[in-house]
C-alpha cells in the first residue's frame, strides 16, 4: 500500500495493475515444462494468451487444455479463473481472514471498487458472504458433475472434472477438458444430458446475476416489492434474455447448428446457448456452424453479458436496461426514465451511452486491425473480437489461426473487457476536472 500511495494510484487503477501482475505471474508458472504435457517451455506469447484468457474468465484458448496442460497447469489455470471471477481483492480478504488481520479503510475502498458495490458500509460482511455463497455453490455444482463424469471418466478423474467445470461456469470462464474425448470440442457430448446442462446453466447464471444483487435476496428473500431497483431489472432483464434469445435460437438453429436434433433436444440447447453467450463460453452445439441470424443474436448477447460486479463480462444487463429506458423516455416527449415506480438518475443515462459506445468501438477497432493484419471472413473477426471485450470465449474456430499481432489484439480486449470498459478510460484518467469558466452553448443539428 506504500507503493500505491507514493505512486497515487486510484482505486481503478490498482486493481487494474493488479490483474496485470496476476496475468504475468501466470504466464510464467504455464510457460513451465512441468505444466505442459511436451515437457517444454511453449512461447510466452501463447502462455500470456492463455492466463489472460483465465484470469479474464474468457476462455479463448490458442491450446486444448487437457491435451496441452498437466494436472499442474490445469491447476494454475483454474486458480487464475477464481481469482479473475471473484476478483483480486476479494481474495485478498480472505488472506486476510485466514490472517486474522485488520481490514483497512484502503482496503475497504479496493473491495468496493473490486465487487462494484454502492457502499463501502458492511462491504467486509460482503465479502464474506461472496467467499462462504461461492464455496457452498461451485461444491455443489461440482459434486452433481461428477455423478455425470465419473461414470465416464473414473473417479478421482470425474471428480476433478467436476470441480473444474464448476469453478468455469460460476466464473463464466469457458475452459473445459473435454479434449480428452475430442479437443475443442467444449460440452458438444453433453447435449442431450439434462444434469450437465441445467448445472452449468445455473452455475452460469448465479454467478453471473451480480454479488450485490445475492446480498438483496437474502435479505429480502422472495418479497419482490421490496428488493432494489437494481435486483428487479436485472431479475427481469435476465428471464427476457434467456428466454427471448431461446426462443430465436429454437426457430433459427433448426436446420444449422442443431439440424439432427430431436425438437426436446433443441430446446435444451438453445436455453444453453442463450444463457452461454452472456459472457460463459461453454457451447453444446458447433458454433462455427450457426446461422447467420443465430450469429447475430449470440453477438448481441455477447455484447449486452451479465450483471455489474458479477463474474461475467459486456456492458451488462443494467446498461442496456437504461439505454433501453432512455430511448423509449425520449420517443414519448419524456424527460424522465422512470421504471418500477422509480426514476434514474440522468447521469447514469450518459454512462451508460458511454459505456455502450467505447465498448463497441473496441471491439470493431480489435476487428479491424486484426482484418488488417490477416485475411480472415469478416464475421468470424467480429464474432472473436465481441467474444473477447465482452469475455465470452466462444468462438467460430478461427482463434488457432491467428497470427502474432492478432493475438496481441485478442489479449488486450480480453484484458480491457474484464476490467470493464469505462474503468479503462478511468484508470487513465479518474480525477474529475472542475472549471470555473464554461464555454458559451451552441446548438448544432443531430438526426
Amino acid at each position: 500500500m506504500k507503493i500505491n500511495k507514493k505512486l497515487r494510484l486510484t482505486a481503478t487503477q490498482t486493481i487494474a495493475t493488479n490483474f496485470a501482475l496476476i496475468i504475468f505471474i501466470g504466464t510464467l508458472l504455464l510457460m513451465l515444462p512441468i505444466a505442459n504435457k511436451s515437457g517444454e517451455f511453449i512461447p510466452f506469447l501463447n502462455a500470456l494468451f492463455t492466463a489472460t484468457s483465465a484470469t479474464r474468465v474468457t476462455g479463448l484458448v490458442i491450446y486444448d487444455t487437457w491435451s496441452q496442460f498437466t494436472i499442474f497447469g490445469q491447476l494454475v489455470i483454474m486458480l487464475l479463473i477464481q481469482i479473475g471471477g471473484l476478483g483480486f481483492m476479494t481474495m485478498v480478504v480472505l488472506f486476510f481472514m485466514v490472517l486474522k488481520k485488520r481490514i483497512g479503510l484502503r482496503e475497504r475502498e479496493l473491495i468496493t471498487e473490486s465487487v462494484n458495490s454502492m457502499q463501502i458500509g458492511g462491504i467486509v460482511r460482503l465479502v464474506r458472504q461472496i467467499l462462504i455463497g461461492t464455496a457452498a455453490i461451485e461444491l455443489t455444482g461440482a459434486l452433481l458433475l461428477a455423478t455425470r463424469f465419473c461414470p465416464r471418466f473414473g473417479f478421482w478423474q470425474g471428480i476433478w472434472y467436476g470441480l473444474f467445470h464448476a469453478v468455469s461456469s460460476f466464473c463464466n470462464a469457458g475452459f473445459d477438458l473435454m479434449g480428452q474425448i475430442k479437443p475443442y470440442s467444449s460440452l458438444t457430448y453433453f447435449a442431450d444430458d439434462l444434469t450437465v446442462n441445467l448445472t452449468v446453466m445455473a452455475l452460469i447464471v448465479i454467478g453471473g446475476i451480480g454479488f450485490v444483487l445475492w446480498n438483496d435476496l437474502l435479505n429480502n428473500k422472495l418479497h419482490f416489492w421490496r428488493y432494489s431497483l437494481h435486483t428487479k431489472i436485472m431479475l427481469v432483464g435476465t428471464a427476457i434474455l434467456i428466454f427471448g434469445t431461446a426462443a430465436i435460437l429454437l426457430l433459427t438453429e433448426r436446420g444449422a447448428s442443431m439440424a439432427g436434433m430431436t425438437f426436446s433436444e433443441r430446446i435444451l440447447a438453445s436455453l444453453f446457448q442463450s444463457v452461454t453467450p452472456r459472457t460463459a463460453g461453454f457451447n453444446t452445439v458447433n458454433t462455427g456452424s450457426m446461422s447467420s441470424a443465430g450469429t447475430l443474436i449470440t453477438m448481441v448477447m455477447m455484447f449486452v453479458g451479465a450483471g455489474p460486479g458479477s463474474t461475467a463480462g459486456g456492458i451488462k444487463i443494467t446498461t442496456a436496461a437504461i439505454m433501453l429506458l432512455s430511448i423509449i423516455s425520449y420517443s414519448r416527449g419524456h424527460n424522465d426514465m422512470n421504471v418500477f415506480r422509480r426514476r434514474i438518475d440522468q447521469l447514469l443515462m450518459r454512462r451508460a451511452f458511454c459505456t455502450a459506445v467505447f465498448y463497441f468501438l473496441m471491439a470493431i477497432t480489435g476487428a479491424l486491425v486484426i482484418t488488417i493484419a490477416q485475411d480472415l471472413p469478416l464475421k468470424d473477426v467480429l464474432f472473436e473480437a465481441f467474444s473477447a471485450f465482452g469475455t465470452v470465449g466462444l468462438s467460430t474456430g478461427i482463434t488457432r489461426d491467428l497470427i502474432t499481432i492478432s493475438r496481441i489484439v485478442i489479449i488486450l480486449l480480453m484484458y480491457s473487457g474484464r476490467v470493464g470498459s469505462l474503468t479503462v478510460i478511468l484508470s487513465v484518467s479518474e480525477r474529475q476536472v472542475k472549471t470555473e469558466l464554461a464555454n458559451p452553448t451552441e446548438k448544432i443539428i443531430v438526426g
